[in-house]
């Protein structure tokens, strides 16, 4: 069996093999990001999750390591962004679920392109209280806020898909979690570690998300 991309016109064929595969891609993204941050947070000197945020890895002599992170994960999730547009079809969410992923996904790469700020005593060297913002900060800051705003909204989206194959549980917690990770961005102010829940729990639950579509993709 397969699933088609593009309009009814220019249509491609997509194997569900290809589909599952594809959605696996995004499945994988968070789970892998967040581990790779907490092995590299646990073992850079001078890194405080209480204090520094997964970003300010990629400074430093092994900041390479969190650059290739974001830019495996963004790839992943751009792959994901595909699965879900066979996946999903013509059904509902079939066009906004996908192009928003995207945008998450291309938000990654932009935070390779673009590092964090040095600050609150990272790397090792780095004065503790925080600087002026650089052009490059700005940079990663924004493309952050706009790809996590587009994971919220993607969110919303798939609850509408989710509710329609009968997963109403899913459905109500898909329009919940966005309410979460942003109370977790506006939490930052007080502790990096409710940024750092927020944006985790954002990636989880794509992870959940996509794990529920594509148990539905071997099932169709």
């Amino acid at each position: 069996m397969t699933h088609t991309l593009g309009t009814p016109h220019q249509s491609v064929a997509v194997p569900r093999s290809a589909t599952r595969a594809l959605l696996t891609s995004a499945m994988v993204a968070g789970p892998l990001f967040l581990g790779a941050g907490v092995v590299q947070g646990l073992a850079r000197e001078g890194f405080r999750f209480g204090h520094n945020a997964i970003s300010q890895l990629a400074l430093g002599d092994a900041g390479w390591i969190q650059t290739v992170n974001f830019l495996l994960a963004g790839a992943l999730l751009t792959a994901g962004a595909v699965g879900l547009r066979a996946s999903l079809r013509r059904g509902p969410g079939g066009t906004w679920a996908p192009v928003l992923v995207g945008v998450f996904g291309v938000s990654f790469l932009a935070a390779a392109a673009f590092p964090a700020d040095a600050g609150a005593g990272f790397p090792v060297g780095a004065p503790e209280a925080v600087p002026a913002m650089s052009a490059h900060g700005a940079a990663h800051m924004a493309g952050g806020m706009v790809g996590y705003l587009a994971l919220c909204a993607a969110f919303l989206v798939l609850a509408r898909p989710l509710a329609a194959r009968g997963h109403r549980g899913w459905a109500l917690a898909s329009r919940l979690v966005p309410v979460v990770v942003l109370a977790g961005f506006a939490g930052s102010a007080v502790s990096v570690l409710a940024f750092t829940a927020g944006a985790g729990l954002g990636l989880l639950w794509l992870t959940a998300v996509t794990a529920r579509l594509t148990t539905d993709t071997r099932t169709e």
